[in-house]
């Protein structure tokens, strides 16, 4: 398992949310604090409800918290629930990668040109996006399949692809929601192994949010989440 840096990539503290007002408010989230450093690969669980996909939101710059600081590869970007960038898209195109349970791939460009797309909507050029596109597919053992279109790759194949997409801007955190709850068991270990590689050579914190079993030894870290708060335990080491 990855051995942690003294500074964390991800840093929460007391990050709360909340919905809705008087007898309709619902607390998602109540003071979660959590420090995830480079080179980990944590878990999110807890049962439906509990306040995970809420978090990651959060984590993601998507989804307003109600209070709360946050630092992201050591920028302050959020104090007392407010966010100190004005631009949380570029926000996210420079420290975030997203990874979701379906691959999400778009179904007219092929491998490649998936990839590609998210660094020419960043700013670059054709020729540079390209080959920043068949080098992580080939990183990612994957290069084979690049000029397949999403219709012709498994489910192991798109998923490695949706990663090579989730890395295009070299992110520095990497959050995954339910990366594995399509695959079987030998392509959720081969995703959760190229994960990890992932978050070792690119000095990166991956954080996912899963119920499956399968993948639980795979984890650095596990944090547990009940009714929007952490567990009386706090993380457990995986």
């Amino acid at each position: 398992m990855a051995e942690a840096s003294d500074r964390p990539l991800v840093h929460l503290d007391r990050i709360s949310k909340h919905f809705g007002e008087g007898e309709a408010r619902v607390d998602a989230l109540r003071d979660v604090s959590i420090d995830v450093h480079p080179g980990q690969v944590v878990a999110l669980l807890g049962p439906s409800g509990s306040g995970k996909t809420t978090l990651l939101n959060v984590i993601g710059c998507i989804l307003d918290p109600s209070s709360g600081s946050m630092e992201l590869d050591g920028e302050r970007v959020l104090e007392d629930g407010l966010w100190l960038r004005p631009n949380l898209r570029q926000l996210r195109l420079d420290k975030i990668g997203f990874i979701f349970q379906f691959h999400n791939l778009i179904p007219f460009l092929d491998a490649t040109d998936n990839v590609a797309l998210v660094l020419q909507l960043a700013g670059a050029n054709a020729v540079t996006a390209h080959t920043r596109a068949v080098e992580l597919l080939d990183y990612l053992e994957v290069g084979h399949r690049r000029n397949a279109m999403p219709a012709k790759l498994s489910g192991g194949e798109a998923q490695r692809v949706a990663i090579a997409r989730a890395l295009a801007n070299k992110p520095r955190i990497i959050l995954a929601d339910e990366p594995t709850a399509a695959l079987d068991s030998k392509r959720a270990g081969i995703v959760m192994d190229l994960l990890r590689k992932v978050a070792v050579e690119q000095n990166a914190a991956i954080i996912a949010v899963t119920h499956d079993e399968k993948i639980f030894d795979r984890f650095d870290r596990i944090f547990s989440l009940r009714d929007g708060r952490l567990d009386a335990g706090g993380p457990v080491t995986g």
